[in-house]
């Protein structure tokens, strides 16, 4: 394989590249999908290939193909050249990546049990475990658990002398149960409600979240939910669970602060951003309280690897230090537009795609706090849990939410079940009216792998550290 890359990067010089680089991609998926006792789906597919990246007069050109010979190297060479020069008679200003990087190395996921050894039959019989117990509830109408495992093989080299060489593991599990009755339907999810909650782990961590043992809980809730208080309209004091606040990040944070983004050139699928470059260094983002960093470098991320797709090694920054905008999510070209050194945070889905700016571990620093601390230094307020709508504009700013389920705080105790209910806001003014963040054993990196961008859309698999934390003065209302 290391020749075959080689060859494409000597052809792309050959042909007139002034600098070119060229992936290798395996990925290997399994899916397992039970619903009621019965296993629905188990699916397994596997896609190789090769991308090639070129600069040429300066413009980009890229070209990839699922064939793997030495003339489809030089040909996708080549035909990368020839759409970099196509494409650069259009630019406003040629490419630049900044200074000449050289990077080696190799780097595998740590996993305790490799996913792909456990026995289908272990994996079949937690899922159906898992339904089973949540369909012991008279009102549960459906029951639905999955599983989800991934290995990653990429191995990447440039004009520069980069060769790089890594194997990366996923495992993600979830599960949801559907209550009817009183006229309505209600759901619950476990651990997250976007289908699965995911970490670059092996099948130790379907172990730890233990789904059959969650499963009555579950269950349980989305029954009461059918009968539970509507959540109240108004302003009031909200606490957010760790998986509700790591999508409040994904959404108001993690986005705004890519930067391509902000130069406009990721427009017309997911928007621009309005955290403008004149901002940087100098805008309060939130409360002193709230301290972001993009770190794909900590154990069990989803957006944690050993190098991006660029070859820059994972590495962990700043992007909201004690309430202040400090940094951005950047590539080569858009971190050299501002005279720095990329982030590290250019990724793409598969050897078929470019590399965009995509967040890694994307977290909101834990803070002193334990949940039941919170909750007992909360007069007055509402406690939400897990996802069950977003909305949110194009620039990032203004924003709806709501929940699956939620809790009235009164006199610093959890008191009714609330149904229906959301949140809004506008994300300065709400990370600005956060005063209180928990750490410890409730923070986890929570995963989400299923943020869509680009055109031709990319699914990327991203992480976000997150705790429950609190808001004031916050408006809520309920779903109709």
């Amino acid at each position: 394989m290391k020749d075959l890359l080689l060859r494409a990067l000597d052809t792309a010089r050959l042909r007139g590249a002034t600098y070119a680089d060229v992936r290798y991609v395996h990925i290997t998926v399994q899916t397992i999908a039970v619903r009621d006792q019965r296993v629905e789906a188990v699916t397994s597919h596997e896609s190789s290939g090769i991308g090639v990246r070129v600069i040429a007069n300066g413009g980009w050109g890229f070209a990839a193909s699922s064939r793997l010979d030495a003339n489809e190297a030089d040909m996708l060479a080549a035909s990368a050249v020839r759409i970099a020069r196509a494409s650069s008679s259009v630019l406003r200003e040629p490419v630049r990546l900044g200074d000449a990087m050289r990077v080696e190395g190799v780097y595998v996921t740590p996993v305790v049990r490799d996913p792909f050894l456990v026995p289908l039959e272990e994996k079949v019989g937690v899922l159906l475990a898992a339904t089973r117990e949540m369909r012991r509830v008279k009102q549960i109408a459906v029951a639905q658990a999955g599983t989800e495992i991934v290995r990653t093989e990429k191995i990447f080299a440039s004009s520069e002398g980069s060769y790089t060489d890594q194997t990366l593991y996923e495992t993600g599990c979830g599960m949801e149960a559907t209550a009817v009755g009183e006229g309505e339907v209600q759901n619950r999810s476990y651990p997250s409600s976007i289908g699965r909650h995911q970490g670059t782990e092996g099948w130790e961590f379907a172990e730890r979240y233990d789904l059959p043992g969650n499963a009555p809980r579950i269950a349980e809730e989305a029954a009461a939910l059918l009968t539970a208080k509507q959540c109240p309209a108004g302003e009031f004091t909200v606490i957010l669970d760790g998986s509700q606040t790591a999508l409040q990040v994904h959404e108001s944070c993690g986005h705004p602060v890519e930067l391509d983004r902000v130069f406009g050139s990721e427009a017309a699928y997911a928007g621009t951003s309005f955290l403008t470059t004149d901002k940087l260094g100098s805008f309060r983002y939130g409360s002193d309280k709230v301290s972001i960093v993009a770190d794909a470098t900590i154990l069990g991320g989803l957006g944690t690897f050993g190098y991006d797709d660029e070859g820059v090694p994972a590495q962990r920054g700043d992007i909201v230090r004690d309430g202040m905008f400090v940094g951005y999510l950047t590539s080569r070209e858009t971190a050299a537009r501002l005279g720095q050194r990329s982030s590290g945070a250019a990724r793409a889905s598969g050897w078929d795609r470019i590399p965009l700016i995509r967040m890694t571990n994307v977290n909101l620093e834990p803070g002193p706090w334990r949940l039941p601390e919170l909750i007992a230094d909360t007069d007055r307020g509402i406690y939400m849990q897990t996802n069950r709508s977003w909305s949110i504009d194009d620039r990032r700013l203004n924003f709806q939410f709501g929940t699956e389920i939620a809790w009235e705080i009164a006199g610093g105790k959890l008191g009714a079940m609330l149904k229906n209910a959301t949140y809004t806001g506008m994300t300065p003014r709400f990370w600005a009216s956060c005063d209180a963040v928990c750490g410890g054993p409730d923070w986890t990196v929570w995963g989400v792998p299923n943020c869509g961008k680009g055109q031709p859309e990319q699914a990327g698999h991203v992480g976000h550290g997150a705790a429950p934390a609190r808001f004031r003065n916050v408006q809520v209302g309920r779903l109709r």
